[in-house]
């Protein structure tokens, strides 16, 4: 098992928690999320590959971020709100983290370490990319924010990784 699993997290309610806890020993795309966002409109698509395969061992894990020009800068409680009240969202969420730079969460420095189908390691691009993590925590794929959660590539790799 990957001590990706090990991480810590928060989640957006304050608890303290590890990756492997939160996301229940499922497959989970593990998603930086923004509120004001151009590719905001994903959180549709999300939610619904999230109830899609939530029976068969796979969730969604939203992780709010700041750090694209500030496209997410409410606090938590303002974070559930709109994405419960405009989405529909169901999936765990993690408290607000930076996810590139110095300050990176510990849980980005090891998820951005992970290469993308051209190859490219390295800094998350902008809100709403994405990595595929198996039920081992190893990093199965990513897929850079323009990529739509229910794309042909993403719905692949996600039944891929399923439990048989």
């Amino acid at each position: 098992m990957s001590d990706l699993l090990d991480s810590p997290v928060t989640t957006l309610q304050g608890e303290e928690t590890t990756l492997g806890a939160l996301t229940g020993g499922r497959v989970a795309l593990v998603v930086n999320v923004a509120s004001r966002c151009g590719l905001t409109p994903q959180y549709t698509q999300l939610e619904a590959l999230h109830r899609e395969y939530a029976d068969r061992g796979f969730t969604v894990l939203g992780v709010p971020c700041n750090q694209f020009a500030g496209q997410e800068p409410g606090t938590a409680e303002e974070i559930e709100g709109f994405c419960s009240t405009t989405y529909g969202v169901t999936f765990p969420m993690t408290a607000k983290v930076e996810v590139n730079g110095e300050g990176a969460d510990p849980l980005y420095r090891q998820l951005t370490q992970t290469p993308d189908v051209t190859g490219e390691a390295g800094p998350v691009a902008w809100n709403f990319e994405k990595f595929l993590v198996g039920t081992d925590g190893d990093v199965l794929a990513r897929f850079r924010p323009q990529t739509q959660p229910d794309s042909p590539e993403v719905r692949t790799a996600v039944e891929a990784a399923l439990p048989t």
